[in-house]
């Protein structure tokens, strides 16, 4: 089998390309050093008291546990939703099952701003019922997470189930496997790294998800996003861009782990 290598025109464009994009990445950088108090490039010396600010300042300490349990609750929510919805439709195809799809993927297309002010209002009246999961709570805050991340993971785990064969769905039937046994011991095994995906998926959706949170959280329920945010609408915080850049290296450090993972699993045939 031939491989195609691109040629040097080709790697001088990517390579252009990529540090277009990298570059306002890297702008950040000699920002999280500056020794001033707002943001600014570093005139004289620099400085890591940004960066002791984070370790320092309980805010964020708080506001990253806090972002963690948020993503961890609402994208095992909206995997699980997501798992369900899409296996009742794959083994049992319903008629109307472009339908379902359309209206499982709504809050995808519908704009943010919609379904922030709807789930503001539904979080209102939650709070009516219980306060621990209404509005201003870390519960109402990962319920609405995962009302705006379930239409990714149940596009993922629609992908992986077009890939799984139907006969081994149909042999078990016809070995007399019930349908949970079909649905727990066949298919979910089949589909388990499109499960995992989407699980990972909706966590990162969760972690930087902004727009629904400032409308269903204020004061108890502070996320590092909003964090961020309050910090850059009301003074200017140097340590936001070296939690910037801290963000940055952690995402640089696990895309070098997998392509070495990748490079190392791969067969010398590849």
């Amino acid at each position: 089998m031939t491989h195609y290598r691109p040629g040097p025109v080709i790697l001088l464009l990517a390579a252009l390309v990529a540090v277009f994009l990298l570059l306002p990445l890297l702008a950040v950088v000699p920002v999280s050093f500056t020794p001033a108090r707002f943001l600014s490039m570093p005139t004289g010396n620099w400085s890591l008291r940004h960066y002791a600010t984070l370790v320092s300042d309980p805010r964020w300490l708080d506001a990253i546990l806090l972002s963690i349990r948020i993503g961890v609750v609402s994208s095992t929510v909206s995997t699980l939703l997501a798992l369900g919805f899409c296996l009742g439709l794959w083994m049992f195809q319903p008629r109307f099952a472009a339908v379902l799809v359309g209206f499982a993927i709504l809050p995808m297309v519908v704009p943010p701003v919609v379904s922030a002010v709807t789930l503001y209002f539904l979080l209102t009246s939650l709070s009516n019922v219980s306060g621990s999961i209404g509005y201003d709570s870390w519960l109402g805050t990962a319920l609405a997470h995962s009302v705006m991340t379930m239409p990714f993971a149940v596009v993922l785990i629609l992908v992986s189930l077009a890939q799984v064969d139907r006969r081994i769905d149909l042999a078990a039937r016809g070995l007399g496997a019930t349908v949970w046994q079909r649905a727990a011991q066949i298919i979910v095994p089949n589909i388990r790294f499109g499960i995992l995906t989407a699980w990972l998926l909706s966590f990162v959706l969760s972690w930087e998800e902004i727009g629904v949170t400032l409308f269903v959280t204020s004061v108890n329920a502070i996320t590092l996003p909003r964090l961020m945010w309050m910090g850059l609408r009301d003074n200017i915080d140097p340590a936001i861009a070296a939690l910037s850049v801290v963000l940055i290296a952690l995402t640089v450090l696990v895309l070098a782990i997998r392509a070495v993972y990748r490079w190392r699993t791969a067969s010398p045939e590849a």
